[in-house]
């Protein structure tokens, strides 16, 4: 079950997935060394097979991209039932892990999503976002796609998660604060994105 997935494990998951979506096709081990910087293939077997164990993956290994999405991934959710994943610090990056708490009852073709998206929430921990009218605790509903410019993004930078603005300049990317009082986030080694918001629910 996806509660169960340390935050590595989640972000092998979202880029196996969003790499799906974006392309029509999964990527290759070697690809998914390359985007996280590791050490060697091995690596990146021990993530898939923890993911297929919990029934997210599965191999075909009579394919180079064999990677196919598993029972769990398929019935995570019941349409219009979104997962709440915890908290996401909207201020200083934080290396908590998710963990599923509760699911969320939301009209998905009210914000506009394709039946079948992948979908997931989070409470947001902070005030680096107050200048998109994002307040602490208010509950960020995101989607498993890949990110645009411009975008709020909850991401994994260099291993800790965070929820900022999503920036490219002169083809490098990183993350903008919504606030003056916190510093723009530049990925010493990695960026990860586990999610683009589509939607906000405020709670208070």
């Amino acid at each position: 079950m996806q509660r169960d997935l340390t935050e590595r494990q989640r972000a092998v998951w979202d880029f196996v997935a969003g790499h799906r979506e974006a392309y029509g096709w999964p990527p290759s081990v070697r690809e998914i060394q390359r985007h996280f910087g590791f050490a060697s293939p091995n690596a990146v077997n021990g993530h898939l097979r923890a993911l297929g164990k919990k029934g997210l993956l599965a191999r075909d290994g009579r394919k180079a991209r064999g990677l196919v999405a598993g029972t769990s991934a398929r019935s995570a959710t019941r349409p219009g039932e979104v997962p709440l994943l915890g908290a996401i610090p909207a201020g200083w990056p934080s290396g908590s892990e998710e963990r599923r708490e509760a699911c969320l009852h939301v009209d998905l073709e009210a914000l506009g999503l394709p039946r079948g998206a992948r979908v997931f929430a989070l409470k947001v921990r902070g005030d680096s976002m107050t200048g998109a009218h994002i307040l602490d605790g208010d509950v960020v509903i995101l989607e498993l796609k890949p990110p645009a410019h411009g975008k709020v993004v909850a991401a994994l930078i260099d291993g800790e998660s965070t929820l900022k603005t999503y920036v490219v300049r002169n083809g490098q990317p990183f993350l903008r604060a919504e606030n003056p009082a916190f510093p723009d986030l530049v990925p010493a080694r990695e960026l990860v994105i586990q999610g683009v918001m589509v939607g906000l629910l405020r709670t208070g």
